[in-house]
């Protein structure tokens, strides 16, 4: 059987949006090993049960079934040694443990920023679910959540200091070329830049530029993979 990725994806099944998705593909690429994307939406959770999870990502390798991005990382690097080191040793496997639970607190960071053009690209089936639960999350509006981002914004940007200070002394989080601490705090970046049109940085942040080399990575493919569509 071939490999498959389990995506979330929007109104275009072509659409595959989420951060932690983006992680495993960008880790899938690293490692050379092809995969066939299977377009996931929220209202389909029978679809990944067989695989014992209710979210993506879900990688099925053969008859092995692997659930979440960091599960992923850590199955490829295992499954397959002799391809491309996502960590370059444990020491790296270490750290991006700890990046990676960073990355998932700069999610709920940069969310109310743009959680109505979330909404805005979802399959219809989705809506209602996505508002509903999100909204209660919120305790607002998607709508009131992004009304103020322009001001809300240059908050993201201070926070985010520590990442344009690593890129002051060095291209890439892994050092001298990308790794999995790369795709880490990347998924975020191109969760936005594919679900927004609301720009996050500024485009004379070092982390703008280091976001623009990893989109042009193996062969354009996240610079190439389809936005959100139009209403």
């Amino acid at each position: 059987m071939a490999r498959q990725l389990f995506e979330l994806a929007g109104r275009d099944p072509a659409h595959v949006f989420s951060p932690y998705c983006w992680r495993a593909r960008m880790a899938l690429a690293h490692k050379g090993l092809d995969h066939e994307t299977i377009p996931w939406r929220f209202m389909q959770k029978d679809a990944i049960k067989p695989h014992n999870s209710e979210k993506v990502p879900v990688l099925v390798d053969g008859d092995v079934s692997v659930c979440d991005s960091w599960a992923i990382a850590n199955y490829l690097e295992d499954k397959y040694p002799e391809r491309p080191s996502l960590f370059g040793g444990e020491g790296g496997r270490a750290m991006a443990r700890m990046i990676n639970s960073w990355s998932d607190v700069s999610v709920g960071q940069i969310a109310p920023l743009i959680i109505a053009d979330i909404h805005a690209g979802l399959d219809p089936g989705d809506q209602d679910y996505f508002r509903r639960t999100r909204e209660k999350n919120l305790g607002r509006k998607l709508e009131e959540a992004i009304a103020d981002r322009e001001q809300r914004v240059e908050d993201l940007r201070r926070w985010l200091h520590p990442l344009r200070m690593t890129l002051r002394a060095q291209p890439y989080f892994g050092g001298t070329s990308p790794n999995y601490a790369d795709y880490i705090i990347f998924g975020p970046f191109q969760w936005a830049r594919l679900t927004s049109t609301f720009e996050l940085l500024a485009t004379d942040d070092p982390i703008y530029g280091w976001r623009e080399k990893l989109l042009d990575m193996f062969g354009g493919m996240a610079r190439n993979s389809p936005a959100v569509a139009a209403a």
